[in-house]
């Protein structure tokens, strides 16, 4: 490694966003702009509706409210950024702010999966065991559920950052995203990368084939669930087509059009499709909005 010594070690890398359409950048801000308020609008409905009527105090809302809030905070990692890159153009992130923003979106990420596998498991066994779930699934397991999927996460990829955090880094500093993706940072890295190259191929292949293995089977069994399949479909397609490769060298530039499935798209859509066409959470609002007119 003592060629690695002649460098300038990159103390902040340069987030290029999507330089081919900067030209529209006022557009995309907007536009961009109003789906992360629809979307953390929407999961902060979802979680004060839940916490505010009892009726909704139950294993399956309190999973749903955790999911919406880990939604919340993981495009709140990401789409910030994004929206100042399309006002101002390229932006610089210094090297520590890089690396906690790759933590926070791998480990928010990974946990939406892991959680996402916990209710398709929680909606089988209601369905299917409804004379068994009251005793199988309470208030306690779901709240031990939750923390078991952020420790688990928590755990999975810190391991993986601290190795990255390890990596030399030298010029080109320019990371071809618009937030600091794991794969992007490997690939811009001076050293030997091929152990944490594996590393993190084999970490993806566990965070997400293993929630997918116990979703489908879960989901196999329902007759009406297209919209959530959808919504499945698309978050694992892009998650797949980003990450589940041995080498991140492929496709990365491509891989900054995918991400925006992730970080816009299915947050937009999941708090409508897992919560706000559920009749018991459409009641509840009705009843808040009814006491707030009364007031």
């Amino acid at each position: 490694m003592g060629w690695v010594r002649n460098e300038t070690i990159v103390q902040e890398f340069i987030l290029e966003g999507f330089p081919a359409v900067q030209h529209l950048g006022n557009v995309l801000f907007l536009v961009h702009l109003l789906a992360y308020l629809a979307s953390v609008m929407g999961n902060t409905l979802i979680i004060t509706i839940t916490w505010a009527d009892h009726r909704l105090q139950t294993p399956m809302y309190v999973l749903l409210s955790s999911f919406s809030f880990c939604e919340c905070v993981f495009i709140s990692t990401v789409i910030p950024k994004l929206l100042v890159i399309f006002l101002l153009g390229r932006q610089t992130i210094p090297f520590t702010d890089c690396l906690t923003q790759a933590f926070f979106t791998l480990f928010l990420g990974a946990t939406i999966f892991f959680l996402m596998a916990v209710m398709s498991l929680d909606r089988y066994l209601a369905i299917f065991k409804p004379l068994h779930y009251p005793t199988i699934v309470n208030l306690r397991v779901s709240f031990l559920l939750v923390f078991f999927c952020y420790t688990l996460s928590f755990f999975v990829i810190t391991g993986l950052v601290v190795k990255v955090s390890q990596l030399f880094f030298c010029d080109p500093n320019v990371i071809p995203h618009f937030f600091c993706d794991i794969g992007s940072l490997i690939h811009l890295s001076c050293s030997d990368t091929r152990s944490t190259e594996m590393l993190a191929f084999g970490l993806t292949l566990l965070i997400l084939f293993s929630p997918l293995m116990i979703t489908i089977i879960s989901y196999s069994t329902f007759s009406t669930c297209s919209s959530h399949l959808i919504v499945l479909s698309l978050m694992y397609g892009s998650s797949v087509f980003i990450y589940v490769k041995p080498n991140q060298r492929d496709r990365l530039d491509s891989n900054r059009e995918a991400a925006l499935v992730n970080t816009v798209v299915t947050p937009l859509l999941n708090p409508v499709i897992y919560t706000l066409w559920n009749k018991q959470v459409l009641q509840a609002l009705r009843d808040a909005l009814s006491r707030v007119k009364l007031q």
